[in-house]
Order: C-alpha cells, then sequence, then structure tokens
C-alpha cells in the first residue's frame, strides 16, 4: 500500500463478553498479506485483551490501559498512537482499535473524523452483539440501543447458541435498532471473513522475504481456514467493470438503494466530469461510505472496477443496475452533479478541483460515515 495515502481506522466494538476479542484473533489469523496495526483499548489495570493478541502482532500493537478510550479530554493521545502505527517503516494496510467493552463508540468515532492526522482516514465502525445474552445485555446495558444506531455494520456473533427462531427474533429486533439497511452479519465464535472490513493481499514472491512472523501468520490462517470450513462460503463476490465513465448521480442513488445483505464495496470509479478527472476510490462497510480522489497513473487507462460482497444478494441484479450507471457523455454534465460524491469525500482531503471545493461549501452534506440516506 502506497504510505502517502491514508490507512483505514476501523472500529471495533460491543460489550463484555459479546466476542470482540474473538473476531480480533480470528481477523488477525486470516490476514493473508494484510498487515494489521491494532489498539487495544482495555478498561481496567490488567490489560488481558492486550496479552491475548500480543502474540499475533508483535510491535504493530499498542494498548491504552487504565480506563476507556473515549474518556479522554483529547484525541491527543489516540493520534499519538495511530501516528506510530501509520509509519511507513511498519509497512501497515489498515488500523483495528478494539475498543473497551464499556466505551462509548460514537465518541471515537468522533475523534477519528474530527481528528487532523492526514496519515489514517475513519474506516468505519463494527458492533459485536452476543446473541445468547441478547436480551439480557439490553437490560443491563441500556445504551447498546444508542451503539446500534451509530453502527457501521453489525456482526451477530455466537449463533451457534441460538436455535433459528430466536435468532431470527433478534435480526428483527436489530432491523429496527440500526439504522435503515445496516448489514447483520450472523457468526459462530467471531468468524466473519475479513475481506467484509478491509483487503487481504497475498503473499507474492515480489514482496520479498517473509519474516519469521509473518511466516507464523500464514501457517494459523492455513490451519483456522481448515478448521472454519472457509467462513467466506457464505458471501458472495460481484465484478463489475467499465470503461465507460458513470453518472455521479445514479451511482449516488444505486448506493442509496443498496440491498441490506451488501456489506461491502470497494474499488475505483471514472466519473468524467470537467473538473473531476482524478480516480474516486469507494469504500463502503455496511452504510458507511467514503470517496477519495487520486491522481491517474502515467498511461492508467480511465476506468471503473469495483467489487461488491454480501450475502443473498442478487449478482445479476446489481450488475444490471450498475450497468444503467454507465454515463455516454460525461463531458456534458454540470460540475454541480458531483456534488453527491463529494459530500462523502472527507474534508481533510483536498478537494478534486475549485467546482469541488464550491459544492462542498454550498452543501457540506454529513460527515464522513454518516448514514447514506
Amino acid at each position: 500500500m502506497n504510505s502517502r495515502q491514508p490507512l483505514p481506522v476501523v472500529v471495533l466494538a460491543g460489550f463484555l463478553g459479546s466476542g470482540k476479542t474473538t473476531v480480533l484473533n480470528h481477523l488477525l489469523g486470516n490476514r493473508g498479506g494484510t498487515r494489521i496495526g491494532v489498539v487495544v483499548n482495555d478498561f481496567g489495570s490488567i490489560e488481558v485483551d492486550a496479552m491475548s493478541v500480543a502474540g499475533q502482532v508483535g510491535d504493530s500493537m499498542v494498548s491504552l490501559g487504565g480506563g476507556c478510550l473515549c474518556c479522554a479530554v483529547d484525541g491527543s493521545e489516540l493520534d499519538a498512537y495511530l501516528d506510530k502505527l501509520a509509519d511507513p517503516a511498519h509497512r501497515i494496510d489498515v488500523i483495528v482499535i478494539e475498543a473497551s467493552g464499556l466505551a462509548e463508540p460514537q465518541e471515537m468515532v468522533r475523534m477519528l473524523v474530527a481528528g487532523e492526522n492526514p496519515h489514517v482516514r475513519y474506516g468505519g465502525m463494527v458492533q459485536v452483539v452476543d446473541a445468547a445474552e441478547f436480551d439480557a445485555t439490553r437490560e443491563r446495558h441500556p445504551e447498546t440501543d444508542r451503539h446500534l444506531a451509530v453502527a457501521d455494520l453489525v456482526v451477530l456473533n455466537k449463533t451457534d447458541r441460538v436455535d433459528t427462531a430466536e435468532r431470527r427474533r433478534i435480526e428483527a429486533r436489530l432491523a429496527e435498532l440500526c439504522a435503515p439497511g445496516i448489514p447483520v452479519v450472523a457468526a459462530e465464535h467471531g468468524r466473519i471473513d475479513p475481506e467484509l472490513l478491509f483487503d487481504r493481499r497475498p503473499w507474492t514472491e515480489t514482496r520479498g522475504q517473509l519474516s519469521f512472523e509473518d511466516l507464523l501468520a500464514e501457517d494459523a490462517a492455513d490451519g483456522e481456514c481448515s478448521r472454519t470450513a472457509h467462513a467466506h462460503a457464505a458471501y458472495e463476490s460481484v465484478e463489475f467493470t467499465s470503461d465507460q465513465a458513470l453518472s455521479p448521480r445514479r451511482f449516488i442513488d444505486f448506493l442509496d438503494r443498496r440491498p441490506a445483505g451488501l456489506y461491502r464495496i470497494k474499488g475505483s470509479v471514472y466519473f468524467g466530469v470537467p473538473g473531476h478527472q482524478e480516480r474516486y476510490e469507494v469504500h463502503a462497510v455496511g452504510r458507511f461510505l467514503q470517496f477519495a480522489p487520486h491522481p491517474w497513473g502515467r498511461g492508467e487507462a480511465r476506468s471503473t472496477g469495483l467489487v461488491l460482497i454480501g450475502s443473498g444478494i442478487d449478482a445479476r441484479a446489481l450488475r444490471q443496475d450498475l450497468e444503467s450507471c454507465r454515463e455516454p457523455a460525461p463531458h456534458a454534465l454540470p460540475p454541480e452533479s458531483m456534488w453527491g460524491v463529494l459530500r462523502y469525500v472527507p474534508r481533510a482531503q483536498p478537494a478534486a478541483g475549485p467546482e469541488a471545493e464550491a459544492a462542498q461549501a454550498a452543501d457540506p452534506g454529513p460527515e464522513p460515515g454518516e448514514d447514506v440516506d
């Protein structure tokens, strides 16, 4: 990954006992060639969670002990740790913050969105829910409903401990508590596909000699894959490419009405609107959405390439919807046609051109990460 590009920071939240550390360990054990930096935010003086993952991440892990990260007066401490992990020397691809079970995740999200560190960006908030203790947790912690309302993706963990009827009841309740369209991923023992949150890069000979830590991680991933009967088997991947530009308005409409089972969208889009000729990288986890404009490489063909990952999705319908986003005359579109896209470009990132600055001033839109609906 280009060290100049900001690293995505994913917040992993959930109440005590929901299985956050289990999910984190599964992500670490199945990361492939992806380097994950971890911030563990323990509650209390004994950093049990930190010790449980320390052997997997080595120097790429920091721990904040003695209380909740969200209780800090400002984000300077978090910024310092994120800055350390974002150092190009670590070659990290993504950062995961495991929040304390008693943390207020929305405060952590605000820190990340409002942060001024150009080397990191908010990458979405994942809320882990214990299916077996769902009602009891909501009774003990009424703030559960508030946390679910700001989640971009919900992992319904420990589904092996409830029957089908109970699981459906919980999923129906989660649909009411979460923002519209928030996907709910069912999991046993924290086993979710890492591709739902970040890219797994395969090992290649061009990456150089593997370290001892890398070899251990590769072996662990192979063993875990055989034990979990391929967690990714429950998901479907849909690819879409186009040498023709896409209409920004029709593409935003597609994103606004994407089905709940569509967990992740990644790739880059070419709009070709005057003043916005850049390649727009798109990253969506659940209902979290973000665009980032980047210049094209020398001689790089202008095109769109997207990967959509979900469960129970209609691949044919998705491709048809994306086909309808093609724009035969992007040069004739007015600059304001990009306003919907520019609402999801982080403010800390320079806009694509003077028209983009005018668009953001006229219609600032939601903070990055807010629901697109």
